[in-house]
């Protein structure tokens, strides 16, 4: 009996002694964080995002990352949606950034156009790019996100463009007939709302491909299977056939 409790007691200790010495090395200098690999940085604010993350990830050893730390470090950089944080034992840490993409600016008054995400998230802080469309809303968001429906529509429009189409595209605005993209040396693109919004793009592509929409100063595409172009020259009914009908002037339509 008394055999048995000295082994049981052995093996508590070792047990104690292997649990302690894995919080002392899991702790230690010899598995501390010496090298930081940060990728997916783009936006503006992005070398104070590599900064912030690079000092925070140095407190830290690669048997003991606390991801949590690193995303309070980069919370009040709204360029930044989330982390992917890989250890390489013994001193290597790679962090992933993967970036919110706006996908158009609001504007307005003379001030910096601040860069938005399709469900409204305002990127304060980061420069927009030139290639985002404008949108002047009547009220700027006091918060940090899009709150208005009809800006959220437009902001729907813009997240789903093609990239090339996004990047002729200079500002959206709202009409009588809806949302409508102007085009950067191209006709206007009437969206209406953001139902079918996806392939009011596709219908949009294929129409603006074609050699018959050269010169029209818009395209209606609140409903994208049938594509009516505006402001082309007036077609003239061919001599030869007196009793054909004419085409409707300055508006035919378009099978995208």
């Amino acid at each position: 009996m008394l055999r048995r409790w000295r082994y049981g007691f052995a093996l508590v200790v070792l047990l104690a002694l292997g649990a302690g010495g894995w919080v002392w090395l899991r702790e230690s200098s010899l598995v501390e964080v010496r090298e930081v690999e940060i990728t997916g940085v783009s936006a503006s604010e992005g070398d104070k995002v590599k900064e912030a993350l690079a000092s925070a990830a140095r407190e830290m050893t690669t048997l003991n990352v606390r991801e949590d730390v690193l995303r309070h470090a980069i919370g009040r950089y709204s360029s930044v949606a989330d982390l992917r944080v890989t250890a390489d034992f013994p001193h290597r840490l790679a962090i992933e950034v993967i970036e919110r993409e706006p996908v158009a600016a609001l504007a307005g008054n003379g001030s910096r156009r601040v860069p938005v995400t399709g469900s409204g998230m305002l990127l304060r802080g980061v420069t927009a790019g030139r290639d985002l469309p404008s949108i002047v809303p009547e009220q700027p968001p006091a918060g940090p996100r899009v709150t208005d429906r009809r800006l959220l529509r437009a902001l729907a429009v813009a997240g789903a463009a093609p990239d090339e189409l996004r990047r002729r595209s200079e500002q959206l605005e709202f009409r009588n007939n809806g949302v409508v993209v102007v085009m950067d040396d191209g006709p206007d693109l009437i969206f209406g709302t953001d139902a079918e919004v996806r392939a009011k793009w596709v219908a949009a592509a294929r129409v603006l491909a074609e050699t018959s929409a050269t010169g029209a100063t818009y395209l209606d595409l609140r409903i994208p299977g049938r594509v009516a172009a505006g402001g082309l020259a007036p077609i003239e009914p061919p001599e030869a056939n007196p009793n054909l009908q004419p085409e409707a002037e300055n508006s035919p339509t378009l099978d995208p």
